[in-house]
């Protein structure tokens, strides 16, 4: 009877011992093989669609779902294996309004700046996003943060006017298992050759480009005499006398530095972008502000311009509007080439209205305070 109730005991221990083995098997296998994937490939900053008031605007595409499994060998370029930008120092207007999971895609950008120039340089944050993506409507919430850092970095850079935001691509891999959620976030050129602007399509022409842009800049910047306005005029000067405006919004680069500094043809967006690009080289303070402005015939349209700060207050500078194009030819008059020139909110705001907005949907950024008085 003893013998008979030991076997039943050792019978009962060893099944249990086998359903604990093979319980353990099967987690094990679902963590390695069993894992449900699904990839997310999302554009949150849509195509650039310019309009004939010569700003380009950055507008909200439904972003587009791409389900995949991220076993495959599915990524295309090289890859970051660091994914801290904890200890990256960024102090640009526009960032410092961000919020954190926003400066943290900024961070990447600036951090891979070089890496960007061959266009399909992959950004990775790995599981940087959990707590963002791990809420409900959690990858919305990313991609809103994705587009307020892909706004600020643009606006705040002019010198990365070879990058197309709309070719960029946030991409975000969930993995759920018997351990929990990870996710894994990337930024790329998604199926695009590269997330280069359509007059690049290589690293050669983007360093090209580059060098030179920045031989026109070092020679104006070398001319500089450390007094703020007189340093201020000049720049303002150069882009007025040497930028052809250019009317039929169909030439290459006219909204960005290279269009205007090399080809010498802009729209307001280039020319505003230029000013803050050799201002700031020179350490004068200078932002771009996006608005409408009502012209002369009393037509409003979308408009660039900057705000730059000299003896400590802020003033309002409009290049574009300081080079009007001339009916039947000629020159403008030496007045009108300072009529937006230093100007404070008393003078300027009557036909210019400044917006934070960059996109539709986006967020709202602020600008400085404008000086109430014309300098």
């Amino acid at each position: 009877m003893k013998s008979r109730l030991t076997v039943f005991i050792m019978s009962v221990v060893m099944i249990l011992i086998i359903c604990t083995i093979v319980l353990f098997g099967i987690v094990i296998y679902q963590d390695i093989f069993g894992m449900e994937t699904a990839s997310t490939t999302q554009n949150f900053i849509g195509n650039y669609t310019s309009n004939e008031n010569t700003v380009n605007t950055e507008t909200i595409k439904t972003p587009q779902v791409i389900e995949n499994n991220p076993l495959n060998d599915i990524h295309s370029g090289s890859s970051n294996s660091n994914m801290d930008y904890s200890s990256i120092t960024v102090d640009k207007y526009f960032y410092n309004q961000l919020e954190e999971p926003s400066k943290t895609i900024y961070k990447a950008l600036e951090s891979n700046k070089e890496n960007m120039k061959t266009g399909t340089y992959r950004i990775d944050f790995g599981n940087s996003f959990y707590d963002v993506l791990n809420i409900a409507n959690g990858q919305d919430e990313l991609g809103n943060y994705y587009q307020s850092a892909i706004e600020a970095y643009t606006y705040d850079n002019p010198d990365v006017f070879y990058l197309s935001p709309n070719k960029m691509y946030l991409n975000i891999e969930t993995t759920t298992s018997a351990s929990g959620v990870s996710y894994n976030v990337y930024i790329n050129s998604g199926n695009e050759n590269n997330y280069f602007t359509d007059e690049f399509s290589n690293e050669a022409q983007v360093i090209n480009a580059i060098n030179e842009i920045e031989y026109v800049k070092n020679s104006l910047v070398s001319r500089r005499t450390g007094n703020s306005y007189n340093d201020i005029k000049m720049i303002h000067d150069y882009l007025v006398d040497n930028i052809e405006y250019d009317t039929s919004l169909s030439r290459e680069n006219i909204y960005d530095v290279y269009g205007a500094l090399v080809n010498h043809v802009a729209v307001c967006e280039g020319y505003a972008r230029s000013f803050k690009y050799i201002l700031e080289e020179m350490g004068i303070p200078c932002v771009m502000v996006i608005g409408t402005g009502t012209n002369s015939r009393g037509e409003t349209e979308r408009h660039a311009w900057n705000y730059v700060q000299v003896q400590g207050s802020w003033y309002a500078v409009d290049c574009t509007w300081d080079d009007p194009v001339v009916v039947g030819g000629g020159s403008p008059s030496q007045s009108s080439k300072y009529k937006y020139f230093l100007k404070g909110s008393r003078e300027f705001n009557s036909d210019h209205v400044p917006s934070g907005q960059f996109t539709p949907g986006g967020k709202e950024f602020s600008y400085p305070n404008l000086s109430s008085s014309s300098f």
